[in-house]
């Protein structure tokens, strides 16, 4: 297996701990869940527009500095006011996948604030667009769309009807040439389970708060550090031993505790250019 790098960077956000997490919803279902992404925002105003107005997140403060990231059941939304390299597409880490109960309003909205529905141009083969939807008939999810929010951020918006919450996290997709040993590093070094795809163009791994898609690129993907997504963050629970058990498998990354916030982060890139942040703590952010 690839060596990974390690990656330090600083943690930009100071997390509140006195209470114990209402977003990561996922966080009792196990020792490792999906935490956040962190996107490089030309225009975090531009972001929050998307993320919340748009898409349905909450804007919240966090920490001494009142920095502002953005909320949705089962994710936090991260900002760099940095200029990205590129956008999603393109990157091993293709797009976000999030869940609403009324994919006609919500596209409503992202036409009515400027955004861009790609859906006819990035459709997954297999998939039958009519106008600027998937329609997938009577399961679960019902009908899809993709669209490129600030920066070139790709997402791809499911909806489900008997969904309560304006919008969750659904999942996180990858592209590449080497989609099932993709998988399989996920479920050996995160633990994620194989799971079932509705799709013969994906195949799927979970964990507790989404599912980890993987999908065969149609040409040559990079890595993310610099784009538009930046990194994915688990969160871990007892991150110093989740280390122990990396290092075991030849995967070295540095623990740095930030005594202020009572937070650990570390960094690994995965075999294919995924930078992933590891944190213990974000699991307070109320």
């Amino acid at each position: 297996m690839q060596r990974i790098i390690p990656v330090l960077v600083t943690l930009f956000l100071a997390v509140p701990t006195a209470r114990a997490s209402a977003q990561l919803l996922a966080a009792k279902e196990g020792p490792i869940v999906y935490g956040h992404h962190h996107v490089n925002a030309t225009n975090p105003a531009e972001h929050k527009k998307f993320w919340a107005d748009t898409l349905g997140g909450t804007v919240i403060k966090v920490g001494t500095d009142g920095r502002e990231i953005i909320r949705m059941p089962n994710v936090l939304i991260f900002m760099r006011e940095q200029a990205a390299k590129g956008g999603t597409k393109g990157s091993v880490h293709d797009h976000i996948g999030l869940s609403v109960p009324n994919l006609r309003q919500t596209l409503d909205k992202v036409k009515a604030n400027g955004y861009r529905n790609i859906t006819a141009a990035d459709a997954l083969p297999g998939q039958k667009v009519n106008g600027d939807i998937v329609e997938l008939g009577t399961g679960a999810v019902s009908a899809l769309a993709y669209i490129l929010g600030p920066d070139d951020v790709k997402v791809e918006v499911l909806e489900m009807k008997a969904q309560t919450e304006p919008v969750k996290l659904h999942h996180s997709h990858f592209f590449g040439h080497q989609q099932a040993e993709m998988r399989d590093w996920y479920i050996k070094v995160f633990g994620a389970t194989a799971g079932v795809s509705t799709s013969p163009a994906v195949i799927r791994a979970d964990l507790p708060g989404l599912g980890l898609n993987f999908t065969p690129s149609r040409g040559p993907v990079i890595g993310t550090r610099g784009r538009a997504l930046d990194h994915i963050g688990f969160e871990i629970t007892n991150l110093d031993e989740f280390a122990r058990k990396l290092a075991a498998q030849g995967i070295v990354t540095t623990i740095r505790n930030i005594p202020a916030i009572n937070t650990k982060v570390g960094f690994v890139t995965d075999p294919w250019g995924t930078l992933i942040e590891l944190s213990e703590g974000l699991r307070a952010i109320p």
